[in-house]
C-alpha cells in the first residue's frame, strides 16, 4: 500500500478537533481503503501528548487545590507522522520476504510471520496491561503495545503488504484476525492476561468449543476496513489518572465516533456504540439519539447480528441507569446480562467480566438495598417491597449459576453467598410467596413435579366444593325462620309480575297500619332491634372464639328461642358498653386527639393501597441446578435457612453438570473411575 495519500497531506498541520476530523473523513469517504498506519499514529500523538505527557509533567508538583487542567491540544505536524509510517513500512516490508507467499490471500504462515515480528520487537520491560499502549505511536516510539494494539498492527502491517483479506476480529476482551478468501480462516497473533506466546498462529476453534466468553462462541465482531477505524477510535482512552480524564481526548473521541455513526460503521459494533453512549451520558450531544437510546440500540445489534452473544450493552445499560438512581430497571439490565453470559462456560481468562458481575453482586445492589432499609431513600425504598425486583435478583444469581455449570472452575465462593443472603434477608418476607417460579429443564421445557400436579387436583377438588357450597347457600337464603325472620340474604330488587303486584299491594296495606302499634319498647334504651339475626349468635360464649354451634346450660334456661336468646346478648353487651364508655369518656377523648394523626396517616394509606390496581404476579424462570434447588427456601415467608443457602450456592459438585464432548477417537476406559489428582 502507498503511503500517505496527497488529499490528507494538504490537511497538515492539524492543531484541533475539527482538523483531526478531517483527516479522517478524507480517508474514510472514497472508494480506497482508510489506511490504519497514519490514522493510528495520529491519534496516538494526541493520546500521548494530552494523557501520558500531562500526567508526568504534574506528577507530585501540581497544585492540589487545582480542580482541573487547562485546555490544550497539541500541533500534529506532518513530518513527525510520515516519519513514523515510513519507519513502520520499512520494518515490515523489510522482515518479510513476499516471494514465499505468492497467494493472493494470506496464509497461517504469512499471519504467523508477521504477528512474530510485530512481537520480537516489542519490550519486555513493560506491564503489557498499562493505559495508552493500543496505537502504532506506542509502538514506533516505545516498542509497546497491549493485547489489541498487537493485533491491530498485525493487520496493519498485512494492509501494507496488500493482503485485503486479513482483517481485526474482536470479542469484548480480546482480539485475533481472520483471513482467506470468505474470512474463514482464524488465527491468534496477541496474548490475553498473563500472555500465551504458543497461540500465535494457532486457530481460535478451540476457546469456541470450549464455549469460552472470550471468544464469543463464534460471534466475533469481524471488522471491515472501516470497523477497524472504529475499532481504533473506540479504544482511544481518555484517562490521564485515577480521578482525572483528558476533556479535548474525550471530545474527540466523541466526535470521531459521531461521524463514524453517520456513516454506518458503528451498525453492527455494539461496543462502540456502548462507549459513545458512555460519552454521551457526560457530555449529551443536542438533535444526536439520547444515552439509552443509544444502548438499546447497542442491544439490539448484539440480538440481529451476534444472537445476542454479546454481555457489555446490558451491563453498561444497566450500570447509567444506576448511576441515574432507576434503580429497578438497573437490576432487570444486570439479569439479562446474566442471562446472556450463562451461554458460556468459565474460564480462567474471563476474569473481566466476572469482575463486573462480581461487582455488581456484591457492591452494587448490596448498595442499592442499604439506602433503602437504613437510610430510606426516596429512590430505593420502594425496592425491598417489589416482587419484581426480588425476581431480578433471584434471575441474576440463577444466570451466574448457570455460567458456573459445565465449567471447570468454579465461580460462586462464600463470599458470594453471603451477600446473597444479606441482600434476601432485606427484601420484605411477604413478597416472597408472591412469585410464579418455574422450573426450566436443559431443553427449555418447564419442569412439573409431583406436588404441582397435586396442587392442581387438590384445586379443581375445592373449585368444585366451592360450587356446590355457593349453589346451597343460594337456596338457604331464600328460606325464613319460623319468626318469619330472614336468616341470611341481603334485601333483592323487586320481581315483576305478579309477585311485584302482591308485594306492592303488601306495602300499601302497611302504609294504613298503626306504626304505634309496632313500636320498639325498648327503643328509648337506644337498642334497635333487627330482623337480621347472624349465625355467630346462636354459638356458645365458651368455645374460645371457634365456630362450635353448641348452647351453654345457661343459654338455654334464660332463652325460650333462638331470637329471644340473641335479643338477651344483644342487651348485655349493650349495658356493659354504656358502662365502659362513662367509666372511660375522658381518657378516650385524649387518646383520640392523640391518635388523630395516626388515623389519618394509615387511612391515606389505606385508600392509596386501595386505590393501586392489582399487580400481576412476576413469573421467572430457574434453569440452574443450584438455584432450583434453593426453590422452596427462597419462595417461603418463614425465616430463611442461611446455613443451607450457604450450602447450596458454595456445592463443587454441581460444577461439572454439563459434560464436555470428547471425540469418537479418543480411548476410553470404562471400566476404571478417574481419580482426583493430589495435591501436592
Amino acid at each position: 500500500m502507498a503511503g500517505i495519500r496527497d488529499e490528507t497531506r494538504k490537511l497538515f498541520p492539524v492543531d484541533n478537533v475539527r482538523a483531526i476530523l478531517k483527516i479522517f473523513r478524507s480517508e474514510l469517504e472514497g472508494d480506497h481503503e482508510p489506511n490504519l498506519t497514519v490514522l493510528s499514529v495520529v491519534v496516538g500523538m494526541v493520546e500521548n501528548i494530552l494523557t501520558s505527557n500531562r500526567a508526568s509533567s504534574q506528577g507530585q508538583a501540581a497544585d492540589e487545590n487545582r480542580m482541573c487542567i487547562e485546555p490544550i491540544f497539541p500541533v500534529i505536524e506532518l513530518p513527525n507522522v510520515e516519519a513514523l509510517c515510513a519507519k513502520f513500512e520499512a520494518q515490515v516490508k523489510g522482515s518479510v520476504d513476499l516471494s514465499d507467499y505468492k497467494s493472493e490471500f494470506a496464509t497461517r504462515e504469512m499471519v504467523k510471520k508477521v504477528s512474530d515480528i510485530i512481537w520480537s520487537s516489542l519490550s519486555r520491560a513493560y506491564y503489557k496491561d498499562k493505559a495508552h499502549l493500543q496505537s502504532l505511536f506506542s509502538y514506533l516510539t516505545g516498542n509497546q503495545l497491549d493485547c489489541f494494539g498487537v493485533a491491530l498492527a498485525v493487520v496493519a502491517a498485512c494492509q501494507i503488504l496488500n493482503f485485503k483479506d486479513v482483517h481485526l476480529a474482536l470479542s469484548e476482551d480480546h482480539a485475533w484476525v481472520v483471513f482467506g478468501e470468505n474470512g474463514e480462516g482464524t488465527a491468534e497473533v496477541t496474548w490475553h492476561g498473563k500472555g500465551n506466546e504458543d497461540k500465535r498462529g494457532q486457530p481460535v476453534s478451540m476457546g469456541i468449543t470450549e464455549k469460552s466468553w472470550l471468544y464469543l462462541n463464534g460471534f466475533p465482531v469481524v471488522c471491515t476496513r472501516h470497523m477497524e477505524i472504529a475499532a481504533l477510535v473506540s479504544a482511544i482512552n481518555p484517562t490521564i489518572s485515577s480521578s482525572l480524564d483528558s476533556i479535548e481526548l474525550a471530545s474527540l473521541q466523541q466526535e470521531l465516533l459521531w461521524s463514524l455513526y453517520d456513516m454506518g460503521h458503528l451498525k453492527k459494533y455494539p461496543l462502540a456504540l456502548s462507549n459513545l453512549g458512555d460519552l454521551e451520558s457526560i457530555d449529551p450531544t443536542p438533535d444526536r439519539p439520547t444515552t439509552l437510546e443509544l444502548f438499546e440500540e447497542a442491544i439490539q445489534a448484539g440480538k440481529e447480528f451476534y444472537s445476542d452473544h454479546h454481555v457489555y450493552p446490558y451491563t453498561y445499560l444497566g450500570g447509567h441507569l444506576y448511576r441515574q438512581k432507576q434503580y429497578k430497571r438497573a437490576m432487570q439490565y444486570w439479569a439479562e446480562g446474566a442471562k446472556v453470559l450463562s451461554q458460556y462456560n468459565y474460564q480462567r481468562e474471563d476474569e473481566e467480566v466476572y469482575k463486573e458481575f462480581l461487582e455488581v453482586a456484591n457492591e452494587l445492589i448490596p448498595t442499592i438495598l442499604k439506602q433503602a432499609t437504613v437510610y430510606h431513600s426516596r429512590d430505593a425504598r420502594h425496592i425491598p417491597k417489589d416482587p419484581e425486583c426480588y425476581g431480578f435478583y433471584l434471575r441474576l444469581y440463577d444466570n451466574i449459576c448457570k455460567w458456573e455449570e459445565g465449567s471447570s472452575t468454579p465461580v460462586l465462593h462464600i463470599t458470594w453467598a453471603k451477600h446473597f443472603v444479606a441482600s434476601v434477608t432485606k427484601f420484605d418476607s411477604s413478597i416472597r410467596d408472591r412469585l410464579d417460579v418455574r422450573l426450566i429443564d436443559a431443553e427449555g421445557k418447564e419442569e412439573v413435579e409431583e406436588k404441582d400436579k397435586d396442587n392442581e387436583e387438590e384445586m379443581k377438588e375445592e373449585e368444585d366444593e366451592e360450587e356446590e357450597s355457593e349453589s346451597k347457600k343460594a337456596v338457604n337464603d331464600k328460606e325464613e325462620d319460623i319468626n318469619k325472620n330472614v336468616v341470611s340474604a341481603p334485601d333483592e330488587a323487586d320481581g315483576c309480575g305478579k309477585k311485584g303486584k302482591a308485594e306492592n299491594e303488601g306495602e300499601r296495606s302497611e302504609d294504613n297500619i298503626n306504626p304505634e302499634l309496632f313500636s320498639d319498647p325498648f327503643a328509648g334504651t337506644g337498642l334497635l332491634w333487627d330482623t337480621k339475626t347472624e349465625f355467630s349468635d346462636f354459638l356458645s360464649t365458651r368455645s374460645n372464639g371457634s365456630a362450635f354451634p353448641g348452647m351453654t346450660l345457661e343459654s338455654l334456661m334464660k332463652a325460650e328461642s333462638p331470637a329471644e336468646m340473641a335479643f338477651q346478648r344483644r342487651l348485655k353487651s349493650q349495658l356493659s358498653q354504656d358502662d365502659n364508655d362513662n367509666a372511660q369518656g375522658q381518657s378516650d377523648s385524649k387518646q383520640n386527639e392523640e391518635g388523630d394523626d395516626e388515623d389519618d396517616e394509615t387511612k391515606d394509606e389505606l385508600e392509596d393501597s386501595i386505590n393501586l390496581p392489582p399487580q400481576p404476579v412476576p413469573k421467572i424462570l430457574l434453569r440452574s441446578a443450584k438455584m432450583k434447588g434453593l426453590r422452596g427456601i427462597l419462595t417461603s415467608t418463614s425465616k430463611l435457612n442461611t446455613a443451607a443457602i450457604h450450602l447450596q450456592l458454595t456445592a463443587q459438585s454441581q460444577v461439572q453438570v454439563g459434560k464436555r464432548i470428547r471425540s469418537t477417537n479418543d480411548y476410553e476406559d470404562y471400566g476404571t473411575l478417574r481419580r482426583r489428582p493430589r495435591r501436592e
